[in-house]
């Protein structure tokens, strides 16, 4: 690689470098980029030596992939068998799922029907119940209405009797007085 040194030598002069100082920092960057440049074209490869290693590795792709399709083959049909036991098995499964959610489907309305029945049963007989409780009440109240009719009825007896006597007995007090 190379590059104008004297461009770079006249911009450190302007920068304040000396011509000494700037031709020695330009000879350094100069011989560091060669060096650099040196090291990296030791490191690779000649086109013909790529191209032998790329005709190898093709070779050797070739071969893999007949060995794998070989494989592949053998292979293939050994899973096909699985899946097809797997395909069998998952069938029988659903069947004896299928069958158990109906059973637990039939216990469960089963279940439910004679939940309900009982739960009618029971509605029914609490209704029957609260019907003589209303009924009792009744009777209850009634008989309490015609007690207090009757306590009624006697306190006014009672009032009338005590009221008459004690007109009488003033009645009695006024004729002796006069």
């Amino acid at each position: 690689m190379h590059f104008d040194t004297r461009k770079f030598v006249v911009e450190l002069q302007n920068e304040g470098f000396s011509q000494q100082q700037a031709e020695g920092v330009v000879r350094i960057v100069n011989r560091a980029l060669n060096d650099g440049m040196q090291s990296i074209g030791s490191n690779l490869v000649s086109k013909e030596t790529l191209s032998k290693l790329t005709y190898q590795q093709k070779v050797d792709f070739t071969k893999l992939r007949g060995e794998l399709q070989t494989i592949d083959r053998s292979e293939f049909s050994e899973i096909q068998h699985e899946n097809e036991r797997l395909r069998n098995d998952l069938e029988k499964a659903k069947t004896r799922i299928r069958e158990e959610i109906t059973k637990a489907n039939a216990g469960v309305r089963l279940d439910l029907n004679l939940e309900k029945g009982r739960i009618r049963e029971e509605g029914s007989q609490h209704e029957l119940h609260m019907a003589e409780i209303d009924t009792r009440i009744d009777q209850e109240v009634t008989n309490m209405k015609m007690q207090i009719d009757g306590v009624k009825t006697q306190v006014m007896q009672w009032l009338i009797g005590v009221c008459t006597g004690t007109f009488a007995l003033v009645l009695a007090y006024v004729r002796l007085l006069t």
